[in-house]
């Protein structure tokens, strides 16, 4: 399903090692993302999601690897937002990465010589039970790894960051406590997020054997029973949406547009009918990407 691309965006495809864009810092989750997805990625930290976005619109990056969902947090709406702002941008790749926490500090530095712990509110949330354990000053950053080069950049002592252990000897750190999120199951799924098709060989193959699914999203009609209707347009032709997800219309006050995963992919005769269908009942409908499921783990 993946072929080189064409025009500038085609020049970055010969490239032997994709530019792949992602936030936060070296060491981040998202850059685990980038390293799941990519078999030889130059990975380019960025610091926000729209600026991966932005670069990947431009053309400075031929990739960006995004948070979509947290196994316990769930969706990342303001990926939705972008991906719907961006709307020559499509998901090409998706892949899931364990989250598993530690607390970092400055060398030398006990449990008991901790007084603060800095993390994204989501990695916070994630230890909460560990972290709910001791009378720490608890406060947010912008990036796990973020939290520990912070702490690095400063030889903060009493300061510690809640991140992947493997940032510890990145920066100089130490690992004070590990395995510190609540339960073994974490994940958070990533998209992969490209404007031209990447080429297979760029791609991990782990992230080309999964069944095909389809991201969509559209508008309803502001009348009675009209998503009711759009649905219908799936469950009466026994196509399966594994997710369902709203948000805010950018362009009518209260008025929401619809995401989905469909179990499929779009050219299959009965996707095919229940796009035909929805089409005749939504006011706008795209295809937001068709690629491989996440192997799950």
């Amino acid at each position: 399903m993946s072929s080189t691309a064409s025009g500038a965006h085609g020049e970055a495809a010969g490239a032997a090692s994709p530019r792949v864009a992602f936030q936060g810092e070296q060491g981040a989750f998202s850059e685990e993302g980038v390293l799941s997805a990519f078999v030889s990625p130059q990975a380019v930290a960025l610091p926000t999601w729209r600026s991966v976005f932005e670069a990947v619109h431009d053309g400075t990056a031929d990739a960006g690897v995004v948070p979509i969902e947290r196994s316990k947090g769930g969706s990342v709406r303001e990926i939705y937002d972008l991906l719907f702002a961006f709307d020559e941008i499509r998901i090409a790749a998706e892949v899931t990465v364990p989250v598993r926490l530690a607390l970092l500090a400055m060398p030398g530095q006990t449990l008991d010589q901790i007084e603060r712990v800095y993390s994204i509110a989501q990695a916070l949330d994630q230890a909460d039970e560990f972290l709910r354990s001791r009378p720490w000053q608890v406060m947010t950053s912008y990036n796990t790894a973020g939290a520990a080069k912070s702490i690095a950049d400063k030889a903060e002592m009493g300061g510690a960051a809640v991140a992947s252990a493997r940032v510890a000897p990145l920066y100089g750190l130490e690992v004070v406590a590990n395995d510190i999120q609540t339960g073994a199951s974490n994940r958070t799924r990533f998209a992969v997020v490209a404007r031209d098709p990447l080429p297979d060989e760029w791609l991990v193959p782990a992230t080309l054997a999964g069944p095909l699914k389809t991201t969509l999203v559209w508008a309803v009609r502001n009348v009675p029973g009209s998503l009711y209707r759009c649905l219908g347009c799936f469950a009466e032709r026994r196509i399966n949406l594994s997710r369902l997800e709203s948000r805010p219309s950018r362009g009518v006050r209260w008025e929401y547009v619809f995401w989905a995963d469909m179990d499929s992919e779009p050219d299959a005769p009965d996707c095919a009918a229940a796009l035909a269908a929805l089409l005749r009942e939504a006011v706008m409908v795209r295809v937001a990407g068709v690629y491989h499921r996440a192997a799950q783990d």
